[in-house]
């Protein structure tokens, strides 16, 4: 952990969750970019070396206030919004408390109780804001679309990642669970693979607990129709190969019952790959229907199901989708876009 003097620091990001999870990935991306250009540190138990951050435990011995007279705790947890109100009320350090929230859900009393006590709220999606009894601010996550970006050689690629490369392949990655809705990608593409020859897909993501056995009932079902080598299952890969399989892609599927934001179909549009997606989370702000992908009712089976078999039946179209959704992210959802906005929120509060 290197070595920060807290007095330097105007702002401070903790993240007090030591297994990995959307909110950790979403300080990973986020804070090495804004450190270039504020004073920013998180607050964790480890992260990795190019991630700016201090011992939670140096928060107790802090100097009251940061070279501003005040410091921004920028909390995207309960937990997180509850130790800045503690820091300032019972420690007496001079804080402005912001929040970041992405649920998709109105939010419990104590939720609602915390946000009131907040200086300001950012919201992920206009859907997250509209759950809140607060104000907020809509400023969508983005993408790094330099880690992110097409390949010129998808087969290569493919080889070099043990995965067909032959055909068109279309993904699903993340956690595995019923939540995700991976039942539903597996039925999908036995009959997409069924109807179109070329047609081959992968799920990569890892199950834990109670949904392992849900995990291997997916696989049970894919080798009763006799597709085991179509239909592939890869448990998760290290941070560093994800954006290398999403490059793999020529089509994504997120089809989840209930999502926060939903950062998946961003990366993989980002690469190139076009998207059929539910309308949970923040998909329907992310998805140009037509031009990006599609967008399907929660458990609408047969509409995912014709979606991804006529996006994989016109090559042409395929090709033009891909392109747009490239464009689309390059030009609404950059990463460095998403940290500005933050950073501007961050100064009006130093203020």
């Amino acid at each position: 952990m290197t070595q920060i003097d807290l007095r330097t620091i105007d702002v401070i990001a903790p993240n007090f969750k030591k297994r990995h999870s959307g909110v950790t990935s979403t300080v990973l991306r986020l804070l090495p970019i804004q450190a270039k250009q504020i004073a920013i540190t998180s607050a964790a138990p480890d992260l990795p070396a190019d991630v700016p951050n201090v011992d939670p435990k140096q928060l107790i011995t802090m100097s009251r206030a940061g070279p501003s007279g005040v410091r921004v705790w920028h909390a995207r947890r309960n937990v997180e919004m509850v130790a800045g109100l503690a820091l300032k009320y019972l420690l007496g350090k001079r804080l402005k408390l912001l929040f970041t929230s992405a649920a998709q859900r109105r939010h419990t009393g104590f939720t609602r109780w915390l946000l009131r006590r907040m200086d300001k709220v950012i919201a992920t999606s206009a859907k997250s804001a509209s759950y809140l009894d607060v104000d907020a601010t809509v400023i969508r996550h983005g993408v790094n679309c330099d880690l992110f970006q097409p390949v010129a050689d998808r087969a290569a690629l493919r080889a070099e990642l043990g995965l067909p490369t032959d055909g068109l392949l279309v993904g699903c990655f993340g956690r595995i669970r019923p939540q995700k809705g991976n039942d539903l990608f597996v039925k999908a593409m036995i009959k997409a693979c069924q109807a179109n020859p070329e047609a081959r897909a992968l799920m990569m993501g890892r199950a834990v607990g109670e949904h392992e056995t849900f995990l291997q009932d997916l696989k049970d079902e894919v080798e009763a129709a006799g597709l085991s080598d179509r239909i592939l299952f890869r448990d998760e890969v290290d941070i560093e190969d994800v954006p290398r399989h999403f490059q793999a892609l020529d089509l994504y599927v997120a089809p989840q019952r209930w999502e926060g934001f939903g950062l998946t179909p961003l990366e993989a549009m980002a690469c190139g790959a076009p998207s059929v997606s539910t309308r949970v989370g923040a998909f329907e702000e992310l998805i140009v229907p037509g031009e990006t992908g599609t967008l399907c009712e929660i458990e609408d089976l047969d509409k995912i199901t014709a979606d991804i078999i006529q996006c994989l039946s016109d090559k042409d179209r395929l090709k033009a989708m891909s392109v747009a959704s490239r464009q689309h992210v390059e030009t609404n959802f950059r990463l460095e876009g998403e940290a500005a906005a933050i950073i501007a929120e961050y100064r009006k509060l130093l203020i």
